[in-house]
């Protein structure tokens, strides 16, 4: 298990350099560091993959971009946190893939505490903004950090009831972007008494896509989330279901049948939420994990430079086998080592030069397809 250690600043700049590198996602991200033992390593490399990809060099961020990035953070009292430093959050390290950087802007120092997210739907019920204020309020004062996505509704009740005792607002547009933009005198609390997160770049709009990351963000800071009203197909249910894949416990407030935004909650208790009406039904579920490490899994070190010249090999051997088993339809990655029968390593090569060319798209639950 890798120890945690502070960046300089020019690994700094290197990490982020290569986090916003495009292609570069979280698993992507871990996958070149493990190759080539350093995020300034990887950048060398990078262009070199592309091309074994199939695909044309995409442009690197300069170091000079990364470095004003970082002191427009600064200006505003922000920074960023790598994955690898002690002030991570300790959820999302946990992941098996975390998010290579997040930028914060608050007290940090929260972001060590066991967390409960609270998150639902944006036209929200009276009843069921003042049951998840009331779950906030009574989550934080028992010490817990409560995470929301800042959004209406649930989320912003959310947020109101636990600013007191320890709020975190995980955003989906640039840590410096207030949305939705009613939500400035919100936004501008907790960032003073709280803290606020972000892992896309600074001064970024959110867009639809951003949605889905910031979700899986919330759900990893947790040790589980309580979805309070959510029709089907909402943006809760896809923390939900990232925070299953994650191992996560879920909490459903139950509602009535007959009204829409009742329907994925009552869905989620069905199939094994636990049905939550008051605090103690949280907190009876997380007491025995509370204060406990989060599962770390191992994480392989880097490669020397000779294994990935011989790793590179192997995937040159096996490169048409792989992109002949590719499709449309995701297939799972292990599944698809199994149906080859070739090294995994040398199929985590021609997988990762894939993406870096823009060829391949990675899908929830560690699957692939052509894109």
């Amino acid at each position: 298990m890798q120890a945690r250690s502070a960046l300089t600043e020019n690994e700094r700049r290197a990490w982020l350099r290569l986090a916003r590198t495009p292609n570069v996602g979280p698993v992507t991200f871990k996958a070149l560091l493990e190759r080539f033992g350093s995020a300034p390593a990887a950048l060398d490399n990078v262009p070199r993959l592309m091309r074994r990809g199939g695909g044309e060099p995409v442009r690197v961020p300069a170091d000079a971009e990364a470095q004003r990035e970082l002191d427009a953070l600064k200006h505003i009292g922000g920074r960023m946190i790598a994955s690898r430093e002690p002030e991570f959050p300790p959820g999302l390290a946990a992941l098996d893939a975390p998010p290579p950087i997040i930028q914060v802007l608050g007290h940090v120092s929260l972001l060590a505490r066991d967390a409960v997210a609270i998150v639902g739907a944006r036209n929200a019920s009276a009843l069921g903004r003042k049951f998840a204020e009331r779950m906030a309020r009574e989550l934080s004062e028992a010490g817990l950090l409560v995470v929301s996505g800042l959004a209406r509704g649930i989320d912003a009740a959310a947020h109101d009831g636990s600013l007191a005792g320890g709020t975190a607002a995980v955003l989906a547009g640039g840590v410096d972007v207030v949305y939705p933009p009613e939500h400035d005198a919100l936004y501008k609390r907790i960032a003073s008494e709280g803290v606020v997160v972000s892992e896309v770049p600074f001064g970024t709009a959110p867009l639809a896509r951003h949605f889905p990351r910031r979700n899986r963000i919330i759900s990893g800071i947790a040790r589980g989330v309580v979805i309070v009203e959510a029709a089907e197909g909402s943006g809760s249910l896809i923390t939900a279901n990232y925070a299953l894949e994650q191992g996560r416990e879920i909490f459903a407030v139950p509602g009535s049948p007959l009204d829409p935004r009742a329907k994925g909650t009552n869905r989620l208790i069905r199939e094994g939420a636990t049905l939550t009406e008051n605090v103690d039904d949280v907190l009876a579920v997380l007491r025995p994990i509370l204060g406990r490490g989060f599962a770390d899994p191992e994480r392989p070190g880097p490669l020397a430079p000779t294994d990935v010249t011989a790793l590179e090999a192997e995937a040159d051997r096996i490169r048409s086998k792989v992109e002949e088993a590719l499709g449309p339809a995701p297939i799972e990655v292990d599944d698809l080592i199994r149906m080859l029968g070739a090294p995994a390593g040398a199929v985590q090569m021609v997988l990762l030069e894939l993406e870096l060319a823009s060829r391949l798209s990675r899908d929830a639950g560690n699957r692939v397809s052509w894109a």
